[in-house]
């Protein structure tokens, strides 16, 4: 990708890509899309074409498309408005719920756990697949240069704005390869957490990750549903066989078992693919690059050393009010945070208030919330 003007960029076959808030949208699959958004930044009309984009979703989208006007007010007022009104005018609904509670829900500590296990001190790290940026936020906070990639650009315009401002972003199908990165590009780390099993045809993007790489990297591919397990999600679901299949090289994990080796600061107990059907979920780590794993003590699971902690906003007068019914059902039966605390409503990242924050009753959140 070559930047041919200040908001556009070519790639190799001379096709133009628009670029906004230095956010590449890339997505082969959009090619009118694309180029609507690309007249309209030629002519002028940046508000007009990131107002496109902002409204473009994902194909498993069942949804409702967000309202233009509600879109434009977000544009305008975006730098006023806090992360959940901004997912509010785009209408994301139940997946705004799982965004703005990413940060203390179980199969999120269980990639942090996953990552930390076999840390390797990464100088870069790719995440496909990367939503709204919290891992990509972790990352940024220990020094790691990350980029991260999605198919909806309205979550990385999100990202950029309300979560990790560091972060290189572009948007890109997953399916539709070479991706528009850089053939000889490599990274320390790839990782593809809650993500994978949505993601077709799988064998070719794994490649394309294990590639990225390279002869020195490693893979983390966290919280992949079991199909042998009644989902609640939508998906592409795995079975072990085809785990195995996928990672010959892997270390394998029930996802459960990594949450609770961070809240227990342990090393947690991989299993073979064939040890894990009854598993809601797996996670793996392969590569070149991969380590053995070792204790899980908070250098990736612990917030910073001197971040500003809030107090998880699901407590309700000591109680967990969970968003939705369908939250409860997903997330509530292996939640780290119990039903009564007597953590603060505001603490510094210290020792003394590591076992509320590992418990995620303290949170690490943005700043705009």
């Amino acid at each position: 990708m070559t930047p041919d003007t200040p908001h556009s960029v070519a790639d190799s076959a001379g096709r133009r890509w628009p670029v906004i808030d230095g956010i590449v949208f890339a997505r082969a699959s959009r090619p009118e899309l694309a180029a609507e958004a690309l007249a309209r930044l030629d002519a002028g009309d940046r508000d007009g074409a990131l107002v496109l984009l902002l409204a473009d979703q994902d194909d498993w989208w069942r949804g409702p498309t967000a309202d233009v006007a509600a879109l434009r007010a977000l544009v305008a007022n975006r730098a006023s408005l806090t992360l959940r009104q901004a997912m509010e005018h785009l209408s994301w609904g139940p997946v705004g719920d799982y965004f703005a509670h990413r940060w203390s829900d179980p199969t999120f500590l269980a990639g942090l756990a996953l990552m930390e296990a076999h840390w390797t001190a990464p100088r870069s790290a790719f995440e496909l697949a990367c939503g709204i940026g919290q891992y990509l936020r972790a990352l940024s906070q220990r020094g790691v240069a990350a980029t991260g990639a999605d198919v909806v650009f309205a979550k990385l315009w999100v990202a950029r704005h309300w979560v990790a401002p560091e972060a290189e972003l572009i948007c890109l199908d997953a399916a539709m390869q070479p991706w528009p990165i850089g053939e000889d590009r490599r990274f320390d780390l790839v990782a593809c957490h809650d993500a994978f099993y949505f993601l077709e045809p799988k064998g070719p993007i794994l490649a394309g990750l294990r590639a990225m790489a390279g002869e020195g990297g490693w893979l983390a591919i966290g919280h992949v549903h079991n199909r042998e397990w009644p989902n609640l999600s939508a998906g592409a679901a795995v079975t072990t066989d085809e785990l195995s299949a996928l990672f010959p090289d892997g270390i394998a994990y029930d996802d459960a078992e990594l949450t609770r080796a961070a809240v227990e600061r342990r090393t947690p107990r991989a299993a073979p693919p064939p040890a894990l059907r009854g598993a809601e979920a797996f996670s793996v780590v392969a590569g070149p690059g991969a380590i053995p794993a070792r204790s899980v003590t908070g250098a990736l699971s612990l917030p910073p050393e001197g971040a500003f902690l809030r107090r998880n906003p699901l407590y309700a007068a000591g109680e967990i009010a969970w968003p939705s019914e369908r939250y409860a059902r997903e997330y509530g039966p292996r939640a780290t945070y119990p039903a009564r605390t007597d953590c603060p409503e505001h603490a510094v990242a210290t020792a003394a208030t590591a076992d509320w924050a590992l418990r995620r009753e303290l949170l690490d959140l943005p700043e705009r919330w």
